[in-house]
């Protein structure tokens, strides 16, 4: 009969095989199940793949930073890098992707967020926070006065610039400027410094490790192989499509456990196979798979043959039976 929770007989080659049945312990909790199941798994080994095939799989190795993050320091805010005190003689544009001469004192750049900091700079005021009149000075604060947009020439517009008019008081360098040293500049290295541990191995692959590692400069990762799993799926009275009819009920196990493990990145072949001893024992002794699951067969009704064929194969009992329900009758077992 289809039980409720999988079976697992996970494969290997460290255990010689027995010539006798198997010793069947007493009953264990969920929780020592779990761990017992915790400790008898054996990491596959570590390969190289690419990031566009790195998803769902598991850091076989910690990620470490190659290059200080952000590389260069950048701006966190659209607006003006300027040195020294204000108001600013402005100089040039900078854009993400771009690089600008050093400016000295009293010199401004335009710079969008992102956007590597001229050498020479000490900060970046806000656009809301200043504005540039029509000799390109620039000032902190509000010009008084502003026309209607339509009136402002496009260029203006489109950089926040008034026309001629009131001056913002200006300020000198340091506190009286306004602007502390560094204020909206994103450091070097302000995330994490070349060298440094991004993430632990065993981490598993999400579309967010795969930005970090690629902020951080790599194109491929060490991965785990991943898994190979036979699941199945056993029941003379278990119907693959259409309605129950009869005595036949639909497989819900199968399409459930199979979206599982494709969610947890397994490579899984599915096979349904009918209520006989021999089929189940040739089924699990050809899988090449790391892990078999099977979706019932290990009660002790007349055709649930999971104990027998592990007998017969010289399986290791590691959980026979856990004290929860639904699923008492779940077992672990390991061969090879």
């Amino acid at each position: 009969m289809a039980g409720v929770v999988p079976e697992l007989l996970r494969t290997g080659n460290r255990f010689r095989r027995r010539r006798s049945g198997i010793r069947r312990p007493v009953t264990t909790s969920w929780s020592q199940a779990r761990g017992i199941a915790g400790k008898a798994a054996i990491p596959l080994p570590v390969t190289r793949v690419p990031l566009a095939k790195a998803r769902g799989a598991v850091l076989g190795e910690s990620l470490s930073a190659l290059v200080d993050l952000p590389p260069f320091a950048t701006s966190a805010m659209d607006g003006w890098a300027v040195a020294g005190p204000g108001p600013w003689k402005v100089t040039g544009q900078v854009l993400a992707g771009q690089q600008s001469a050093r400016i000295g004192d009293g010199e401004a750049v335009e710079i969008a967020t992102g956007a590597r900091v001229p050498s020479g700079a000490e900060a970046v005021l806000r656009r809301e926070h200043g504005f540039v009149d029509a000799h390109d000075r620039l000032h902190v604060g509000e010009a008084e006065n502003r026309p209607e947009p339509s009136a402002v020439p496009a260029r203006q517009r489109m950089y926040g610039s008034p026309p001629p008019g009131p001056v913002a008081t200006r300020t000198p360098r340091g506190s009286e400027l306004g602007l502390p040293i560094g204020t909206d500049i994103r450091p070097q290295g302000q995330e994490s410094r070349r060298g440094e541990t991004l993430l632990s191995a065993g981490t598993r692959i999400t579309p967010a490790v795969l930005g970090l590692a690629a902020a951080a400069g790599y194109d491929d990762l060490p991965v785990h192989e991943r898994p190979r799993v036979t699941l199945l799926v056993i029941g003379d009275e278990l119907a693959d499509s259409g309605l129950p009819d009869g005595a036949r009920v639909r497989d819900a196990l199968g399409p459930m456990f199979t979206a599982w493990l494709d969610e947890l990145g397994v490579r899984t072949t599915v096979a349904r196979i009918a209520d006989d001893a021999g089929e189940l024992l040739a089924a699990v002794a050809s899988s090449p798979a790391d892990l078999v699951i099977t979706t019932g067969g290990t009660a002790r009704g007349p055709v649930d043959h999971v104990h027998g064929v592990l007998g017969e194969l010289g399986a290791r009992l590691l959980v026979d039976g856990a004290a929860v329900r639904p699923g008492h009758p779940m077992l672990l077992a390991e061969h090879g």
